[in-house]
C-alpha cells in the first residue's frame, strides 16, 4: 500500500510487527521533541556506522591493486585499472535494487542484511591475496562482490530522509554520507599500516613478501579485509537489535513515479556531477600517481597520498550540509560545479611532468576537486527533499545514488581508455570539465537563479 498521507506523516495502515513504527510525524513539532528526535538520532548514528564501513569494503580493492603485482600478482596495466573498476560496476548495479527495498521491507531488515552481507567479499578477499596465482576472473568476481558495500548506500539514505523533518534533512544526510564516505580514506590510510603487522598471527594465514622500488619486506596483505570483520559483525547485530521501521510503504510498481518526473533526471546528472566524480576519483586516484608519476626517481608512494582526497571530500560534505540548510542547495551546487569546473581544466598543466616538481600542484588541484565535489554532495541532497514529496524524495535519492555510484566504474574505463590511447589522462579531465559547466547552466536555470522554476 503506498503512503498517501501529508510529508512527514506515517501510514496508519502500514505492515505492523515488532520492527515497524505505529506513527511517525516529525514535522509535528510536539512529537518531534518528545518521541522523533531520540529516535531519529539514534537511528542516524547505527545507520552511519554502517555506512562508513561498507564504504570501506567499496574502496578497499583500490587500496588493494596497488600492492598486488608487488607481492607477485602478474595483472596488466588495463587489468589493474578494470579491477578498481568493477566494484563500481557492481555498486551501481545493486543500488538500483536497493533504492527500491527500504519501502518494501523497512530499515531494520535492510540495513542489518546487507551489513552482515560484506562478509562475504571481506573474507573472500583474505583468502584470494594469499596466492598469486589466484585467478583474474577470481579477482574480478570479488571486486563485484565488494561493490555489496557501495550499494547500501541507496537504502540507508532513503531511510535516513524518511526520519528527520525536511529542515534538517540536508544535515541529516549530509552526516551520513560524509561520515559514511570517511570510509574511503580509513581504507586507503589504514591498509598501508595495517597489511604490515602480524594482526592475527598464524590464523590469518602466512606473510607475502612485498617487493617495492628493489626492496623486499614482510606484508600481511589480508589483513586489509580482515580487519573489518568484527566491526561489520557488530554493526549488523546493532541494527537487527535496535532499529526500528517507518511505516511509510510502496510496491516497487508504485515507486516508477518517480521517473516520470523531469526533475529526477536533472537532479541524477547533478549528482553524477558530484558524487560521480567523487567516488571515481577516489577509486582511481592511486593508480593516477602510480601511471603519472611512478616511473620518476623517488616516486611518491600511492596509498601515502591517495587517502587525503576523499578525506578532503568527507569532511567537505559535513560541512556543506548545514549550510546547505541554510543558504539553499541550489545556490550552493552552482558554486561546487564552478569549483570543480576549474580544478579539471588545471589538472592537464600538471601530468605530463619529467621531474617531480609539478607533483605537489598535481595533488593540490585534485584535492581542489575533491573539496567542491564533496560540497556538491551535500548541497544536492538538500534539492531532493526539497523538490519532491517525502517517498519520492527517497526514491529519487537512491535512484540518483545507485547511476552515481558508476563513477568508479566509468573514471576506471575512461583513465584506462586515455592511457591506451593518448598516454596520458588529460582528454578525460577536459570531457569532465565540459560535463560540469552544462550541469551548473542546468543547476542554475532551474534552481538557483533568480526567479527559478523550483527554487529550493
Amino acid at each position: 500500500m503506498a503512503s498517501t498521507l501529508a510529508p512527514g506523516a506515517a501510514d496508519a495502515a502500514a505492515p505492523r510487527g515488532g520492527s515497524w513504527l505505529t506513527r511517525w510525524e516529525p514535522e509535528d513539532p510536539r512529537f518531534w521533541a518528545a518521541e522523533g528526535k531520540a529516535r531519529a538520532w539514534k537511528t542516524l548514528a547505527i545507520t552511519t556506522a554502517s555506512l562508513t564501513v561498507a564504504f570501506a569494503i567499496w574502496f578497499v580493492v583500490s587500496a588493494l591493486v596497488v600492492r598486488l603485482p608487488q607481492i607477485g600478482f602478474r595483472l596488466t596495466t588495463g587489468q589493474l585499472f578494470w579491477l578498481a573498476a568493477m566494484p563500481g560496476l557492481a555498486g551501481g548495479t545493486l543500488r538500483l535494487i536497493h533504492a527500491f527495498l527500504t519501502p518494501i521491507y523497512g530499515t531494520r531488515a535492510v540495513v542489518a542484511w546487507s551489513t552482515a552481507s560484506l562478509l562475504v567479499p571481506t573474507l573472500g578477499w583474505a583468502v584470494a591475496v594469499q596466492n598469486p596465482e589466484t585467478p583474474y576472473w577470481v579477482l574480478m568476481a570479488l571486486a563485484f562482490l565488494a561493490g555489496l558495500g557501495g550499494a547500501n548506500f541507496s537504502s540507508f539514505m532513503p531511510s535516513t530522509s524518511l526520519f528527520f523533518p525536511k529542515r534538517l534533512q540536508g544535515t541529516a544526510l549530509a552526516i551520513q554520507a560524509g561520515v559514511g564516505n570517511f570510509g574511503v580514506s580509513v581504507v586507503q590510510f589504514v591498509t598501508p599500516w595495517i597489511i604490515g603487522i602480524a594482526l592475527f598471527g598464524s590464523l590469518a594465514g602466512d606473510a607475502q613478501v612485498l617487493t617495492l622500488g628493489g626492496a623486499r619486506s614482510t606484508v600481511w596483505l589480508q589483513n586489509a579485509t580482515l580487519v573489518y570483520v568484527p566491526v561489520i559483525a557488530l554493526c549488523a547485530l546493532l541494527a537487527w537489535t535496535m532499529l526500528r521501521s517507518v511505516p511509510i510503504t510502496a510496491n516497487i510498481r508504485e515507486q516508477f513515479d518517480i521517473f516520470g518526473n523531469a526533475h529526477t533526471w536533472v537532479m541524477t546528472s547533478l549528482y553524477m556531477m558530484t558524487f560521480g566524480s567523487f567516488s571515481g576519483l577516489s577509486a582511481t586516484f592511486p593508480l593516477l600517481i602510480k601511471q603519472i608519476y611512478g616511473g620518476l626517481p623517488g616516486a611518491p608512494d600511492p596509498l601515502a597520498y591517495a587517502f587525503y582526497g576523499p578525506l578532503l571530500g568527507s569532511l567537505a560534505r559535513v560541512l556543506a550540509g548545514p549550510v546547505s540548510d541554510r543558504l539553499g542547495g541550489g545556490r550552493v551546487t552552482h558554486w561546487a560545479g564552478l569549483g570543480m569546473a576549474a580544478c579539471a581544466l588545471a589538472l592537464p598543466m600538471f601530468t605530463s611532468a619529467a621531474s617531480l616538481d609539478a607533483f605537489p600542484w598535481f595533488v593540490a588541484a585534485m584535492l581542489g576537486l575533491f573539496f567542491f565535489a564533496g560540497v556538491g554532495n551535500a548541497s544536492t541532497f538538500k534539492q531532493m527533499p526539497m523538490i519532491f514529496p517525502p517517498r519520492q524524495a527517497g526514491g529519487v535519492i537512491g535512484f540518483t545514488a545507485a547511476i552515481a555510484a558508476y563513477g568508479p566504474f566509468l573514471f576506471g574505463l575512461l583513465f584506462g581508455w586515455a592511457f591506451g590511447a593518448f598516454g596520458g589522462p588529460n582528454v578525460v579531465f577536459y570531457g569532465l570539465a565540459g560535463f560540469f559547466l552544462i550541469n551548473v547552466a542546468l543547476n542554475w536555470w532551474l534552481y538557483a537563479r533568480r526567479g527559478a522554476p523550483t527554487p529550493c
